[in-house]
C-alpha cells in the first residue's frame, strides 16, 4: 500500500510541474545568403540559443521562405511568427511614422542614423509599434539607397523623368521618386531580378550590399551614387510571443538583437568600397551627384510628411542636427 501512495503522489508531483523543452521561434527576412541582413538573422539565433542556455532554438528563414517581409508582419501579429529582420518600407504600412526615418537627405551618414534611432525618435517608434502587436527590439542597418537603371546614369533630378523605378511597397519612396519625376512602381523584392531582367522596370532603388547580394547587378547598366534616403531594418518580435517569454528570457533575446544588430550595422558600413568594386569589375558603370540639387528637388516631399506629421519630423531633423 505504501509503494502504490508514493507512486501515486510521484506522478501527481510530475503532471503539474513545468516540463522543460526547447522552444523553437521562427525568425524572418527577405534578403539573400550573404547580405549582413541575413548574416545577422544567423548570428541572433546563435546568440539567442547561447544566452538562454539552450531554452530558446531560433529557426531563420532567409529568402522570404517565412513569406515576404508584409506577410511577416501579419504573421508577427498573429503570433505566428516570433521574429522578423523587416524593412521601413513595409513596417511604415502599419506604422506611418517608420517611413519618416526616409525623409530625402535627411541623415548625412549611416552613424548619423544610429544615433537618431538609438536615441528619442526610436523611443518613439517603439511606442507605436506596440500599440499595433510589434516589439521594437533594435534598429539595423539597411544602408543609404542609391539608383540603378538601365536608361540612363542619373547625374541630375532631370535624368529620373519617364524612368520606371521599382520601389517597396513605402509611401515615402514613391513620393521621393513622384516628386524627381520618374515612375516609381512597388513591388516585392523577391520579384525584382526577374523584372530588371525581362524589362518590366527600368531599374530600382537599394543600398549596394543589397544589390550586390542580390546580383542585382547583373541586369543593370548604371549605379548612380545618390543617396536620397537612409533606410533602417527594424527588428521586430511578436508582442504575443514576447509576452509568453520569461523575463530572463526577454532580457537575452533583446541583448542577442542588440548585439547582431551592432554587426549588421558594423558589416554594411564595412562592405561599400569592396563591394563597388566588385561590380564595377563586372561593367557596372558607377557615377556620383550633387546631393543639393536632388535634395532642393525634394522639398515638397518634406512640405507633405511635416503637415501630417509636424512633431515627429521636427524631432527627427532637430535630433539629426545635433553634432
Amino acid at each position: 500500500m505504501k509503494k502504490v501512495l508514493t507512486t501515486a503522489a510521484l506522478a501527481i508531483t510530475l503532471a503539474s510541474a513545468p516540463v522543460w523543452a526547447q522552444q523553437t521561434l521562427r525568425v524572418a527576412h527577405n534578403a539573400a545568403d550573404g547580405n549582413p541582413k541575413a548574416d545577422a538573422s544567423l548570428l541572433f539565433a546563435k546568440l539567442v540559443e547561447e544566452k538562454t542556455d539552450g531554452r530558446i532554438k531560433v529557426e531563420v528563414g532567409g529568402n522570404a521562405q517565412f513569406g515576404e517581409d508584409s506577410e511577416a508582419i501579419t504573421s508577427m501579429r498573429l503570433g505566428a511568427i516570433a521574429f522578423s529582420a523587416n524593412s521601413q518600407g513595409t513596417t511604415s504600412s502599419v506604422i506611418p511614422e517608420f517611413g519618416l526615418v526616409g525623409l530625402p537627405f535627411l541623415f548625412s551618414s549611416q552613424q548619423e542614423a544610429w544615433r537618431v534611432l538609438d536615441g528619442p525618435v526610436g523611443e518613439e517608434l517603439g511606442a507605436l509599434a506596440e500599440r499595433e502587436g510589434l516589439v521594437v527590439l533594435s534598429f539595423w542597418d539597411n544602408g543609404i539607397r542609391h539608383v540603378s537603371n538601365n536608361v540612363r546614369p542619373i547625374t541630375k533630378p532631370e535624368d529620373l523623368a519617364g524612368v520606371k523605378l521599382r520601389t517597396p511597397p513605402d509611401t515615402m519612396t514613391v513620393d521621393i521618386f513622384q516628386t524627381l519625376g520618374a515612375n516609381p512602381t512597388p513591388m516585392a523584392f523577391s520579384e525584382l531580378y526577374i523584372a530588371l531582367q525581362q524589362g518590366v522596370v527600368d531599374g530600382q532603388e537599394n543600398p549596394l550590399a543589397n544589390i550586390h547580394s542580390s546580383k542585382l547587378y547583373e541586369v543593370q547598366k548604371y549605379i548612380s551614387l545618390t543617396g536620397h534616403k537612409y533606410e533602417a531594418t527594424p527588428f521586430l518580435a511578436s508582442k504575443i510571443v514576447w509576452d509568453g517569454l520569461s523575463e530572463a528570457d526577454q532580457k537575452a533575446v533583446k541583448e542577442a538583437a542588440m548585439e547582431a544588430g551592432e554587426f549588421n550595422r558594423n558589416t554594411f558600413v564595412e562592405q561599400e568600397s569592396q563591394l563597388r568594386a566588385e561590380m564595377e569589375a563586372a561593367g557596372v558603370q558607377f557615377n556620383s551627384v550633387d546631393h543639393k540639387v536632388f535634395a532642393e528637388a525634394t522639398q515638397a516631399v518634406y512640405d507633405k510628411w511635416k503637415k501630417e506629421y509636424p512633431e515627429l519630423v521636427e524631432l527627427m531633423v532637430a535630433e539629426a542636427a545635433q553634432q
